[in-house]
């Protein structure tokens, strides 16, 4: 990839606020997931969050837990996921980043993920475990193969630490809107507006929120002062649900398509 250009960067700069779906790779097998990818190219969103499975939970709610167990059950290994994202990655035109666990990264060196990450055609990673001390050395990686390194910033981050963690991060900061696991929730934080606004002021920085988003009309709030909003939660549930009852291959891929259609229209 080009290291002056990232699809990541373009859609920011290029296109409104928007959805930014969150699955996880494997779930309910990778034949589904690749078929997901390929369906929501049609889509108007702005990008797709890959979640990489992993054993012991980072901030996982108990719904993206069960997913990424019965993926790893079913022998999925990473690089699977790489060659699938590589043989569609021309079919589809939006950013591709990869949530993954630092453990991952580390098990097989920041060098070597980041080189396979970028052969198979992600744009970024999100790696939420990954301490501030220790990110410069995956920043510097990624720079240097043109992908973008999204930290994660929570409501009770100090202001000082915002700042290191914005002077590290490239592409995005990851708004965590909500202390505790990803989950969907009825309501959105009442200072949710002030603490996003004060954070892009106080940056420079796009700024994407997830965590507790799972309904058009919190997708259409975040949008309206955030530069996108993630869900993941209640997409996965979606398809949890569709898997126990039966409803699976492209039955499936069209529910759970349609329904982050109506996430992301605005």
């Amino acid at each position: 990839m080009d290291a002056t250009v990232n699809r990541i960067d373009t859609v920011l700069a290029d296109q409104p606020p928007g959805l930014w779906p969150f699955l996880p790779a494997g779930y309910p097998d990778l034949e589904t997931t690749a078929a997901f990818l390929k369906a929501l190219d049609a889509l108007p969103i702005r990008g797709v969050e890959l979640g990489i499975p992993f054993s012991d939970p980072i901030a996982d709610g108990p719904v993206i837990q069960r997913a990424f167990s019965a993926a790893l059950s079913d022998g999925l290994k990473l690089r699977d996921v790489f060659a699938m994202v590589s043989a569609l990655r021309g079919e589809v035109r939006y950013p591709l980043l990869a949530m993954v666990s630092a453990s991952i990264v580390y098990c097989i060196g920041i060098e070597a993920f980041v080189s396979h990450a970028s052969g198979a055609g992600f744009d970024g990673l999100i790696v939420p475990d990954i301490s501030l001390e220790e990110a410069p050395r995956l920043a510097e990686a990624t720079g240097g193969a043109g992908l973008r390194l999204s930290m994660l910033i929570a409501p009770t981050t100090p202001i000082d630490r915002r700042e290191r963690i914005a002077d590290v991060s490239s592409g995005f900061l990851y708004y965590v809107s909500v202390q505790g696991t990803t989950g969907a929730r009825a309501s959105l934080p009442a200072d949710l507006k002030t603490n996003v606004c004060e954070l892009k002021d106080a940056t420079g920085s796009p700024v994407l929120v997830g965590f507790g988003i799972s309904s058009v009309a919190q997708v259409r709030e975040v949008c309206r002062y955030a530069d996108g909003a993630i869900a993941g939660s209640a997409i996965v549930r979606r398809i949890t649900e569709l898997c126990e009852s039966g409803r699976r291959g492209p039955d499936m891929v069209t529910e759970v398509t349609a329904f982050i259609r109506e996430l992301a229209e605005m």
